[in-house]
C-alpha cells in the first residue's frame, strides 16, 4: 500500500510519465489590425473543411494574429491566456499546463479533447496532452468548442475539444523567420522556421531549442524540438500530406510544499534530485479527395514516447522507464448537397485506435494495451437561409478492449466495455445579428491504465463514465462586437476520479456516486476605439455531489469562478500592445471531499503584458507575466499541503526577423 502522503509524488510521477492536435470546428478569420471588423468566422462541426453556407455555433477562436500580438510562445498558454481556459502549474516544469474546461478538477485532462489538424493528442494515461512541441509558428488558429462532443471525438470529450489548425500552404508563396528570446531565470529560447510553396507542392520546417531555471530550486526544463512537413495539393479539395514532431525534453522535478513550506519559501525544493527526460515523436499522414461528388478523407498517425523517471526515497532512488506507443486510423466521407433548397451535410467514419506501453523498473513490470474501434454518422441541415437556421443530430458506437498484466504485482485483467453517445443541436437568427442556440446529448469516457491499475477492488478495472449533457446560449455580432453567453449542465454517473478517503485512507481510484457540474459562461469582444480592443470570458461553475455520503458537498480543486480580461492596442505604425488578467476563485484542497478542511485554496489574480515595435522585418519585444509577482497556486493534493506553487514574475525581451 501507498500512503495518501505520497500521492502528490506519484502525480507527479503519472505526469513524468508522459512529457511529452462542439463537435470539433474549422473557421476562416479574417484581419484584426486596427480599424478592421471583427474577424468573420464560418464553422462547422464535421471534421472536413468548413462550407460557408453553415454558422457558427458558439466555439471560441484564436487566430495566429491574437497568438502572437499576446506574446504567446507555445499553444498551452495561448490557450490559457486569449482563450480563458483554467490551466494548473505543470508538475514537471514544463510548459504543459493542466487544462480545465467546466471544471473537471484533478481530471481535466481526461476530460476534454485536444487534436491536431483532426488527430487526436490526448493521451491514454493520466497526463496531460503534450502541446509544447507543436511549433507556435506553424499555428493557424486554435479552436475551442466547450461541452459534450463525443459523436465525432469519443473517449472524454464531455468538458470540450481543443483543435489545433495548422497553417495550410498558399501556392508559389514562401516565409521564414529567426526567433531569439531571454529572461529571467536563464530562459531562452530560439526558433528558425521556414516554408516554400509551388505550384501544387509546399514543404516547411521548423527548429527550436528552449530552457529555463524556471522558479522554483529543481525545476529546470530543457526541450529541443523538430517539426517538418510536406503537402500536395490540386486545389482546396484534393491535397495529400505528412508532418513529423520530434521533441527531447529533461526535467528536474521540485516536489510539493506543505502550506508552513509555501509561506516561507515558495521556491523551495523538497526533492532535490528527483529528475525525468522524454523522447516523444509523431508522424502523421493525413488526405482529402473528391469522388462523385463526396469529399473523402483519412488520417494515419503514430506516436511514441520513451519517458525515464528517478525519485529518491530516503536518499535510495528508484528510476523507472516507460515505452508507449498509439496507431490512429481515421477514414471519413462527406455528402454536402441540397434538399428543397436547404443546404445539407451528411458525414460518417470510422475510428481506429490501437495503444500499448510497457514498464521497466524495479517496482512494476507492467504490460497495458488499448484497442477501440468506433463508427459515427452525423447530419447538419440549414433549413432557413434568412435566418440562418440550422439543427444537427449524431450517434456514436465505440468499443474498447483493455488489457493488463504485471507479473511483480500480481495484477491482470481483461475488459471489453462498448460506449453510446449521442447529440441535438440547432441554432436560429430570430432578428439580425442575434443567434440563439443549444444542444443535448450524452458523452462517455473510460478508465485509462493508470487509473485501472490502482481501483479499490484489485484486478477489478472501473466502469465507464457516462453524462447527460445541455447547453443553452445566445450570440450577438456586428462589425464592432460579439458577445456569447451560455447555459450548461452535466450530470455524471460513474465518474472516474481519485478518492483518498477509500482504501483505509490510502486512496484509489473509483468510480464517483453521481455529481454535476452546472454553470454560465460569457465571451466578450468590443472594439472600443479604432486601434483599441477589449475581450473577456468568464466561467461560473457549480461542480457539486449529487448523490451518496457526500451529496451536496463541493468537489476539489475547482474554482467557481474564473474571469480572464485582454485590452489590446494595435495603431498602423509598427506598434502593438496587449495586457491580460486573470483571476481565479477559491478552490477546495484535493482531498478535501467532505469539505472538512478548514481553509480552502486562495484566490488569485495574474497580470501579463507584452509590447512590441516593427523596424522593417524585424520585431522587438518586452514582455512580462505575473508582473505584481503574486505568490499563489493552482495545485494543492492535501489539506494545506501538497502545495506546488505557481511562477512568480518574469521579464523577457525578444527579436523576430522574417524573411
Amino acid at each position: 500500500m501507498i500512503s495518501s502522503a505520497f500521492r502528490p509524488r506519484l502525480l507527479a510521477a503519472a505526469v513524468s510519465l508522459c512529457f511529452t492536435a462542439p463537435t470539433v470546428v474549422l473557421a476562416e478569420d479574417g484581419a484584426t489590425q486596427g480599424g478592421a471588423a471583427l474577424a468573420s468566422v464560418t464553422v462547422t462541426g464535421s471534421r472536413f473543411d468548413a462550407d460557408p453556407a453553415l454558422a457558427p455555433i458558439g466555439a471560441t477562436i484564436i487566430s495566429a494574429d491574437e497568438i502572437r500580438r499576446a506574446g504567446a510562445n507555445d499553444v498551452n498558454a495561448a490557450i490559457r491566456k486569449i482563450g480563458g481556459v483554467y490551466g494548473r502549474q505543470s508538475l514537471d516544469g514544463s510548459p504543459d499546463f493542466g487544462l480545465d474546461l467546466r471544471g473537471f478538477g484533478t481530471n481535466s485532462s481526461q476530460n476534454l479533447v485536444i487534436v491536431l489538424d483532426g488527430v487526436r493528442l490526448s493521451e491514454n494515461e493520466l497526463s496531460n496532452a503534450i502541446l509544447s512541441t507543436i511549433p507556435i509558428d506553424t499555428v493557424e488558429r486554435i479552436e475551442i468548442t466547450r461541452g459534450g462532443a463525443s459523436v465525432l471525438y469519443g473517449d472524454g470529450a464531455t468538458g470540450g475539444v481543443i483543435n489545433i489548425v495548422t497553417k495550410r500552404p498558399t501556392a508559389n508563396s514562401s516565409r521564414g523567420s529567426v526567433f531569439v528570446e531571454g529572461g529571467q531565470f536563464h530562459a531562452g529560447e530560439v526558433r528558425v522556421s521556414g516554408a516554400q510553396a509551388w505550384d501544387n507542392f509546399a514543404a516547411d520546417a521548423t527548429l527550436g531549442t528552449q530552457r529555463s531555471d524556471n522558479y522554483r530550486d529543481n525545476n529546470d526544463f530543457k526541450q529541443t524540438q523538430f517539426s517538418g512537413g510536406a503537402q500536395w495539393f490540386a486545389n482546396q479539395f484534393d491535397r495529400i500530406g505528412f508532418r513529423y514532431e520530434g521533441a527531447r525534453q529533461d526535467s528536474r522535478f521540485a516536489g510539493s510544499l506543505s502550506e508552513a513550506q509555501f509561506n516561507a519559501n515558495p521556491r523551495k525544493t523538497t526533492t532535490p534530485n528527483d529528475n525525468g527526460s522524454l523522447d516523444s515523436d509523431r508522424l502523421i499522414v493525413s488526405g482529402q479527395y473528391r469522388l462523385f461528388g463526396h469529399d473523402v478523407a483519412a488520417d494515419l498517425s503514430y506516436r511514441k514516447k520513451t519517458v525515464d523517471a528517478t525519485y529518491f526515497y530516503g536518499g535510495v532512488p528508484s528510476a523507472s522507464s516507460y515505452d508507449s506507443k498509439q496507431w490512429q486510423f481515421s477514414p471519413r466521407v462527406r455528402k454536402l448537397g441540397a434538399i428543397n433548397g436547404m443546404v445539407n451535410e451528411l458525414v460518417a467514419g470510422v475510428d481506429f485506435i490501437k495503444w500499448e506501453r510497457t514498464t521497466t523498473s524495479s517496482f512494476s513490470a507492467a504490460d497495458a494495451h488499448q484497442k477501440s474501434k468506433a463508427l459515427y454518422l452525423r447530419d447538419e441541415l440549414r433549413f432557413d437561409a434568412a435566418h440562418e437556421g440550422r439543427v444537427s443530430a449524431g450517434v456514436r458506437r465505440e468499443i474498447f478492449d483493455k488489457d493488463f498484466t504485471d507479473p511483480l504485482a500480481g495484477a491482470a485483467y481483461n475488459v471489453v466495455q462498448g460506449l453510446n453517445a449521442w447529440e441535438l443541436q440547432a441554432s436560429y437568427m430570430p432578428v439580425a445579428a442575434l443567434t440563439v442556440f443549444g444542444k443535448v446529448g450524452q458523452s462517455y469516457r473510460v478508465a485509462n491504465s493508470d487509473e485501472n491499475a490502482y481501483t479499490p477492488v484489485f484486478n477489478k478495472p472501473l466502469a465507464a463514465q457516462q453524462s447527460h449533457d445541455a447547453e443553452l446560449g445566445l450570440s450577438y455580432a456586428n462589425a464592432a462586437q460579439k458577445i456569447t453567453a451560455r447555459v450548461f449542465r452535466h450530470n455524471l454517473v460513474n465518474e472516474i476520479f481519485y478518492d483518498p478517503t477509500l482504501n483505509f485512507g490510502y486512496g484509489a481510484n473509483t468510480n464517483l456516486d453521481p455529481t454535476r457540474r452546472q454553470g454560465f459562461e460569457l465571451d466578450a469582444e468590443q472594439r472600443i476605439a479604432a486601434a483599441w480592443t477589449v475581450s473577456a470570458h468568464y466561467q461560473h461553475v457549480q461542480a457539486k455531489f449529487t448523490e451518496g455520503v457526500n451529496d451536496g458537498k463541493e468537489m476539489v480543486l475547482v474554482p467557481k469562478n474564473v474571469l480572464t480580461a485582454r485590452l489590446s492596442w494595435t495603431p498602423a505604425d509598427g506598434q502593438s500592445a496587449d495586457v491580460g488578467v486573470q483571476w481565479a476563485d477559491k478552490q477546495r484542497y484535493g482531498s478535501d471531499f467532505s469539505n472538512s478542511c478548514a481553509g480552502e485554496m486562495p484566490s488569485y489574480a495574474t497580470l501579463d503584458a507584452r509590447y512590441a515595435r516593427k523596424f522593417g522585418q524585424w520585431e522587438w519585444a518586452i514582455s512580462g507575466q505575473n508582473l505584481a509577482d503574486k505568490h499563489y497556486y493552482s495545485q494543492a493534493f492535501s489539506c494545506k499541503g501538497g502545495i506546488y506553487p505557481s511562477d512568480g514574475r518574469q521579464l523577457k525581451l525578444s527579436a523576430r526577423y522574417e524573411f
